[in-house]
């Protein structure tokens, strides 16, 4: 008897419309399912709670409550739900603010179809739907709250890492998939995935977002704009 089933996906948009088309496009996906709608945050962090939701689609900008106190929320509940953020902007910085509460993604509401589904499977293998562009942009706009010391000595947990652990770590800082860190260390990409999975063990990371900002917060890669 086999144990697997849909990736479980709710989606919380303001705009019925946009639900009525995210859901079309799910729906033709034979291991996607969409099992809840909400029109604001309230209503997605309800979903959670009464829920079992892989991946939550989160539009940021929504009344009553917006996305990122939605995402806030979620993620302080300790729920294992993956959440992709949903924007009309690129480079939104309401978007980003909500990855920054615990979003694992970022993606454009006229993003293609394939780019969707392909997002959605990929916050919920573990992994960040977020492009090296979008992440640079990203440690921009948080740099100012960052230390970007050039001594990560006493950054936590780093003395647990491997030496190949941490030239890991920091190909994921840089925006590397997995596919990309196989060919630089000339390793297969099983092995990057359990490389990527201790590292996300040993510091305590709930996904690739996070080892970026881990990144960059220790000095393990200089801030953006700095010489």
């Amino acid at each position: 008897m086999t144990t697997d089933r849909p990736i479980r996906v709710a989606i919380a948009d303001d705009q019925s419309l946009v639900r009525i088309g995210l859901r079309m496009v799910l729906e033709s996906e034979p291991d996607l399912e969409v099992v809840g709608e909400a029109a604001d945050g309230r209503g997605a962090i309800a979903l959670v709670e009464s829920l079992e939701i892989d991946v939550m689609l989160m539009d940021v900008r929504m009344p009553d409550l917006d996305g990122i106190a939605a995402t806030e929320s979620i993620v302080a509940g300790g729920r294992p739900t993956r959440i992709l953020v949903l924007t009309t902007f690129d480079l939104d910085e309401y978007a980003f603010a909500a990855i920054r509460a615990g979003a694992s993604g970022f993606l454009l509401k006229d993003s293609r179809p394939a780019d969707l589904v392909g997002a959605i499977r990929t916050v919920h293998a573990g992994e960040a739907a977020l492009s090296p562009r979008v992440t640079r942009r990203m440690i921009e706009l948080f740099a100012g709250e960052l230390p970007g010391t050039e001594a990560p000595i006493e950054a936590p947990g780093l003395d647990s890492l491997t030496p190949r652990e941490r030239e890991i770590l920091i190909g994921i800082a840089e925006g590397r998939s997995n596919p990309e860190l196989a060919e630089q260390f000339f390793l297969s990409e099983s092995t990057v995935k359990t490389h990527v999975g201790r590292v996300l063990q040993k510091l305590d990371a709930r996904d690739r977002v996070q080892l970026v900002i881990y990144a960059y917060e220790h000095g393990l890669l200089p801030m953006p704009g700095s010489s």
